[in-house]
């Protein structure tokens, strides 16, 4: 499934994306007479349980006509899969490409940094650019979206603990994130985590061994990555992370970018106030954002 969160007639809900329809799954629930929680948050702690039943209902509901259920995606306002996750956790480094281009060894351990919530922004909504940051930059990048409390994880176990991917963008201040000597700042400016535009579910996604990862600024292609060139695996994340902090429901870790970000560049490319970020992640979707100026 592909779940998005969304605000329909002034109400922030969750459904289940087909094509160019939404089915609000709160709702289909109660046409069945059954029960979904009612938040997406909740539906990713409440586990495998609702996601079955989930299922169960879109079988279901297949073939039937509803006059409430399925809306059109024109209609609904896109938000962030996840608005208040409790931990944004990113892994620097992560892609050989990427490493190669930036002149840096591959690291031995992953290299983390945090994002604050007050980052996230959904799809469509402005990347505000701070008039004293000049070195504006893009990461796209695969999210993991945990779907149980956990500590500890063998790798072999990890995907256990998902409960789906999303695309994320890294947006970061270059300047600020070189000249403190470590990455934080730089990269927890508001706006600063575009993520969306769904979460495709672990279940559907089992193999995430070599998903093309995609970015354009404007209509100029820059990032043409895969997931095979990740240094640690996604299972491998979970295990290195949980190994340092207990991860819980909601939590999301960006796994880092593959090589084509704008710093590498040769003349280097920022971006400036109006550009179009366009990041495609095979299985999942498309994420959209433009830059705005402060103050503009």
């Amino acid at each position: 499934m592909k779940i998005i969160r969304y605000r329909h007639q002034k109400k922030v809900t969750y459904g289940v994306l087909t094509d160019d329809t939404v089915v609000n799954l709160p709702t289909l629930a109660r046409y069945f007479n059954q029960r979904l929680p009612e938040t997406i948050e909740d539906l990713v702690e409440s586990g495998e349980s609702s996601l079955q039943t989930a299922e169960n209902l879109l079988t279901k509901a297949s073939g039937k006509r509803f006059e409430t259920v399925p809306i059109s995606l024109n209609e609904v306002s896109l938000l962030a899969p996840i608005g208040q996750p409790p931990k944004i956790i990113c892994l620097g480094l992560n892609y050989r490409d990427h490493a190669a281009e930036t002149g840096k060894d591959i690291p031995k351990e992953p290299i983390i940094f945090m994002k604050p919530h007050t980052a996230i922004i959904g799809p469509n909504k402005e990347i505000i650019k701070p008039s004293f940051v000049k070195q504006l930059d893009y990461e796209g990048e695969l999210a993991i979206i945990i779907g149980k409390k956990c500590k500890n994880v063998p790798v072999s176990e990890a995907e256990n603990y998902i409960f789906g991917y999303s695309v994320i963008n890294d947006v970061s201040a270059r300047e600020i994130q070189f000249g403190d000597k470590q990455w934080t700042r730089g990269k927890s400016f508001d706006t600063f985590a575009p993520i969306g535009p769904c979460i495709t579910t672990e279940a559907q996604l089992k193999d995430t061994s070599n998903l093309s990862i995609r970015t354009w600024v404007n209509s100029e292609a820059r990032q043409n990555g895969t997931t095979k060139n990740m240094v640690f695996s996604v299972n491998e994340i979970v295990h290195h992370m949980s190994r340092v902090m207990t991860l819980e429901p909601c939590d999301i870790i960006a796994t880092g970018t593959p090589a084509g970000v704008g710093m590498a560049m040769k003349p280097q490319e920022w971006l400036k106030h109006g550009d179009v970020v366009r990041i495609k992640i095979e299985g999942i979707g498309v994420l959209e954002n433009t830059v705005k100026e402060e103050n503009s």
